[in-house]
């Protein structure tokens, strides 16, 4: 018999973000599958009862909390603490948290703390003979293993988007908070501000239902034997306003700004899709002049259909890595691809 912690901090306004509910999803569905399992849930932030109230139908036993101003913003040493405190109130033998930058940064530390385990980056939890198993990838997504471990307390950190968000109505949720008492070297990080881009300019966006993929072939000469690198970089900021896709790169594309070629602005290697890249997991995905090679494509693997526009029609996504591949320009059919989202963004 199991005690599940499930552990989340909430937003700014008292609410749960979405890998949250990601992380809460696979807590239900893990303490469903193991018979006495007991699931609790253990909330951190300024104001937490909003929180609660939103998953009060979660099936949890008890809603422990730690909230106050020092736990507001993320913090190694007040997160630590409040987890920590947490985990031994519940009594807890596992703990589900999402993986967010909060808890990937701390919870390897708490583990320490209460003698257990902590693995990140896990994509799947199941049972296997009664017991728990995780799922992780390894070598840039090139191999899944699958384990379990006899050490308690385990903290299982759920990484964004791998699981399906629970879905159940509000209610009205009996909080249970622990007194947290930070010692003053604990306060010494404070946040004095946050600086994020505006919306038109933010290009990553993970919970977009499609990721447009640029290749090298946007910078490279064209038919009248001329770049056009601006006109590239129209087309593809448009489509990316109007249709608000998140934005990935080839390799190749954001190496060409360290070769002192002509590149897209916009693009970092935080774009970068495949090996040394990022792995996304949205439903779909467009690539566009990009040849489909393997450490590229390496970094779809969790994207559901795939489509990509291409002048070779002998290139890799023409070779079982894309579900439908247009043979054509890219420039002209993004051009009129915009000029429809436009017409109908009008109506």
């Amino acid at each position: 018999m199991e005690t599940l912690l499930y552990l989340s901090a909430s937003e700014t306004d008292g609410s749960l973000g979405q890998p949250a509910l990601e992380a809460l999803g696979a807590a239900t569905s893990l303490a469903a599958a193991l018979p006495g399992t007991t699931l609790l849930v253990g909330l951190v932030g300024d104001q937490v009862q909003p929180a609660a109230n939103q998953i009060a139908s979660c099936g949890a036993k008890r809603f422990l909390a730690v909230a106050g101003a020092d736990f507001a913003a993320p913090r190694y040493a007040s997160d630590a603490a409040a987890a920590t405190a947490l985990i031994q109130a519940a009594g807890a033998t596992l703990v589900i948290a999402p993986g967010t930058s909060r808890w990937l940064r701390c919870l390897p530390g708490v583990a320490a703390r209460v003698g257990g385990r902590a693995d990140t980056h896990l994509t799947a939890l199941e049972t296997l003979n009664g017991q728990v198993h995780a799922h992780r990838w390894y070598y840039r997504q090139r191999m899944e293993g699958v384990f379990t471990r006899t050490q308690r307390p385990w903290l299982l950190v759920v990484d964004p988007g791998s699981q399906p968000a629970w879905v159940g109505l509000p209610g009205q949720a009996s909080l249970e908070p622990l007194a947290v008492t930070l010692p003053d070297n604990a306060r010494r990080t404070t946040v004095t501000g946050v600086r994020e881009p505006a919306a038109d300019a933010q290009t990553i966006r993970p919970d977009a239902q499609l990721l447009f993929v640029a290749g090298a072939g946007w910078t490279k000469k064209q038919a009248d034997g001329q770049t056009h690198v601006p006109e590239a970089e129209r087309l593809i900021r448009d489509f990316l306003r109007l249709s608000r896709a998140s934005l990935g790169s080839s390799k190749s594309l954001v190496d060409l700004g360290g070769e002192g070629q002509a590149v897209l602005s916009f693009l970092s290697h935080l774009n970068q899709i495949g090996q040394t890249g990022a792995t996304p997991r949205h439903p779909k995905g467009l690539a566009t002049c990009c040849h489909g090679e393997e450490p590229h494509t390496v970094g779809w693997r969790f994207v559901n259909e795939r489509r990509a526009i291409s002048l070779d029609p002998n290139c890799g996504w023409a070779r079982g890595k894309a579900d439908v591949l247009y043979v054509a320009d890219a420039f002209q059919v993004m051009n009129r691809v915009n000029a429809l989202l436009a017409s109908e963004a009008k109506v």
